[in-house]
């Protein structure tokens, strides 16, 4: 048994007992030891690294709301407003335009040799373009053959082509909510989530989906963990069928995978998924991994903000488009809530507006009151609208929140003209009042639909500036040290891991992320300017790939 003692200029515990150190011994992959070199040797024999003597070390991070499409998407081309840097190290500049958005299309399409292969992007958002919408005019100007699905950055919404809606069987007779159309009542080729999305979504062979659990979209998942100093990502959007278990499974147990991964279950937005996915959960959870964990279920309420499909409360949308979409409505919501909840599911519930979030703290309230659980840490995810009486009555209800403080730098200019206004987008991913109530709270980057990266998403839950330079509510500012507590340890206690990661302090798993710069000394605008680079994952070194 080989005791490594790894020797940093400085490392940050997050353990409020011990803060600093600059040593810490690892044995079998966990933590023995943290103190000085002296506190090391009554351990017996070991091997000092001194490779991050001029370092700082702190806890591996802990991404609590991602998915693998993340390392998946990046076989499609990205059509998003903002430049963007691929795992490959490729930069893939902003899109402005509708033109240059058909640009780039054509540009790829020209690449492809089948001509019934269908064409696929990703990271569109229209909201940047005005009151403008993609249609089928600019699509079939790429092409008027190949299907082409363009899918938005929320991926709460899709655009396609003539061909692609013919492929779908998406027509003008077609009922189903959601399903865009032009004046003369024919579909525009704008589908909004995911019951008009299905027919393309089958039509293609899930294919979105299905990049992220390819062994290729996996390993550059890990890539792209590595690079951000993230050693556990959660998988929030996984249907757990054969082929995807099987690959999670096999690309996971390499030994040079350098991430664990944490699964939800997707599909229970009705009674009886609900009973399949607690069966499902129940044949997967015997198989997990040191590095893949079957843990949790997740139910998406609504829709996304800047889609206009997310449901608000009075009075609205600023701009006064109509309400958004229920995906589980509230008259069916209660009943899988208390189902999930009954069996010992750990939830975990998308809200965006604040009227969903009301909904789901009213189905967990009621199936607490039938079925108490002093530590369930069901976890609202994004709730980006919540009120402080809504933040009060989770931490009465022992809830959790993972905030989305990614949305204050990339929509919230949007949300304070378009979506929100002033008074709720000063509000918006409220890590201050979470922490005033006393709710156990993350931040988190939803990736693909933004960059992973959580030193970053920390810089905007302290900074809370948005793209254009406005602060959006001072008043829910955070400062560094929570900001960095909410990206691990904060983020593994909403996971139900914080005995296993996101402190390093002795019996925990030694993972680590390794940075160039202290970010308690780095003043808080330049939090995001830390550099990482690399991470320790269980005692084995990680160098961070070259970007």
């Amino acid at each position: 048994m080989q005791t490594t003692v790894f020797r940093a200029k400085k490392i940050l515990t997050m353990n409020p007992m011990q803060p600093e150190a600059t040593f810490v011994a690892v044995r079998e992959g966990r933590i023995l030891a943290v103190g000085s070199e002296a506190e090391m040797g009554g351990w017996g024999p070991h091997v000092v690294d001194s490779r991050y003597e001029t370092k700082i070390l702190m806890p591996g991070l802990v991404e609590g709301h991602s998915h693998l499409m993340e390392g998946g998407f990046w076989k499609y081309a990205h059509v998003g407003y903002h430049d963007r840097r691929g795992p490959d190290g490729r930069l893939w500049s902003g899109l402005r335009s509708f033109d240059e958005v058909v640009a780039r299309l054509s540009e790829f399409e020209r690449t492809m040799e089948d001509p019934a292969e269908p064409l696929l992007a990703w990271g569109f958002d229209p909201i940047f373009f005005g009151e403008q919408r993609m249609t089928t005019r600019e699509l079939d100007r790429v092409s008027a053959t190949r299907p082409i699905a363009v899918l938005h950055a929320s991926i709460h919404l899709l655009n396609v082509n003539t061909a692609m809606l013919n492929k779908a069987g998406i027509g003008r007779h077609t009922d189903v909510d959601g399903v865009a159309r032009h004046p003369d009542g024919s579909p525009s080729g704008e589908l909004r989530e995911f019951a008009a999305m299905f027919p393309v979504m089958r039509a293609i062979g899930n294919a979105f989906n299905a990049a992220g659990t390819s062994e290729e979209g996996l390993w550059r998942f890990g890539r792209v963990a590595q690079l951000a100093g993230v050693t556990t990502a959660t998988d929030m959007l996984n249907d757990w069928s054969e082929d995807a278990v099987a690959s999670m499974a096999h690309v996971t147990g390499h030994e040079d995978y350098p991430v664990r991964v944490v699964s939800a279950y997707r599909n229970l937005d009705s009674p009886t998924e609900t009973e399949r996915g607690l069966r499902r959960l129940g044949e997967l959870q015997p198989l997990n991994a040191e590095k893949l964990r079957f843990s949790l279920v997740k139910l998406v309420v609504d829709g996304s903000i800047q889609g206009f499909t997310a449901r608000l409360r009075w009075p609205g949308y600023y701009n006064g488009s109509p309400n958004g979409i229920w995906i589980v409505p509230p008259n069916e919501l209660a009943g899988i809530v208390e189902t999930l909840h009954a069996a010992g599911a750990h939830i975990h519930i998308h809200t965006n507006g604040d009227e969903a979030t009301e909904v789901a703290l009213d189905a967990l309230e009621a199936a607490l009151a039938r079925h108490p659980h002093p530590d369930h840490r069901h976890t609202i995810q994004h709730c980006q609208m919540a009120d402080a009486a809504q933040f009060r009555r989770m931490a009465r209800l022992g809830v959790c929140v993972n905030l989305f403080a990614n949305h204050l730098f990339y929509w919230g200019d949007a949300h304070y003209t378009q979506t929100m206004g002033p008074d709720r987008a000063n509000r918006m991913d409220a890590c201050g009042t979470a922490l005033r109530c006393g709710v156990p709270f993350a931040i988190h980057s939803d990736a693909p639909i933004t960059p992973l990266a959580p030193i970053f998403t920390a810089w905007c839950a302290v900074n809370r500036v948005t793209a254009s330079g406005r602060v959006l509510g001072a008043g829910e500012r955070i400062d560094v040290a929570q900001a960095l507590s909410a990206i691990t340890l904060g983020a593994a206690y909403t996971l139900k891991m914080d005995h296993e990661i996101g402190s390093i302090e002795i019996g925990k798993r030694a993972d680590f992320c390794v940075l160039e710069d202290d970010p308690l000394a780095l003043p808080p605008e330049r939090l995001k300017d830390a550099r990482v680079c690399g991470t320790v994952l269980g005692g084995r070194v990680f160098e961070a790939p070259d970007a």
